[in-house]
């Protein structure tokens, strides 16, 4: 598969200067979840990362558990969108989660919540909280920007929101 990663789209803030010697365990385990495996479309770094019967809720579908129902719903985020990316913005540990500020796109390419393929550059934000058993993940719980993602596959979306703010 390739590996090719896209900037993010113009005008958005800059991924947080990742450096991995640096990180506690559990944010390297996070860093690794999203630029080893999603970015790469790895699932075959999904045992080291997280337990067997783990549990995910994403803001894309369903909840999910174990490895092979995440193996495949990759797969769907990362067949929709090629070249996905994740942007980690910012990262923050409390006991025994770690909690991010991320940004995810790709080119949509496959039909993705009933709009077919657009061949735009689309994005969204997200706000996982990663909950460790040990080294690994025990339950993930992410909530993204799926009104912003809609919008911006939807065919004539608008770049911006209808709320502004006079000054």
């Amino acid at each position: 598969m390739e590996t090719f990663m896209i900037a993010p789209p113009p005008g958005l803030e800059t991924a947080m200067d990742i450096e991995r010697p640096m990180a506690s365990r559990r944010k390297e385990t996070v860093i690794k979840f999203y630029k080893d495996m999603w970015d790469h479309a790895d699932v075959a770094l999904i045992p080291q990362i997280f337990h067997p019967d783990f549990t995910f809720r994403g803001s894309l579908g369903p909840v999910l558990v174990g490895h092979a129902q995440f193996a495949d719903y990759v797969r769907w985020v990362t067949g929709a969108l090629e070249h996905y990316t994740s942007d980690i913005l910012g990262m923050i540990e409390e006991g025994d989660q770690v909690s991010g500020r991320l940004r995810f796109h790709g080119i949509h390419r496959r039909p993705l919540f009933g709009q077919a393929p657009t061949g735009r550059h689309v994005w969204w934000f997200g706000a996982p909280v990663f909950t460790f058993e040990g080294d690994r993940v025990r339950d993930l719980w992410v909530l993204g920007d799926i009104h912003g993602l809609l919008d911006r596959i939807a065919e004539g979306a608008v770049e911006q929101h209808e709320f502004t703010i006079d000054a």
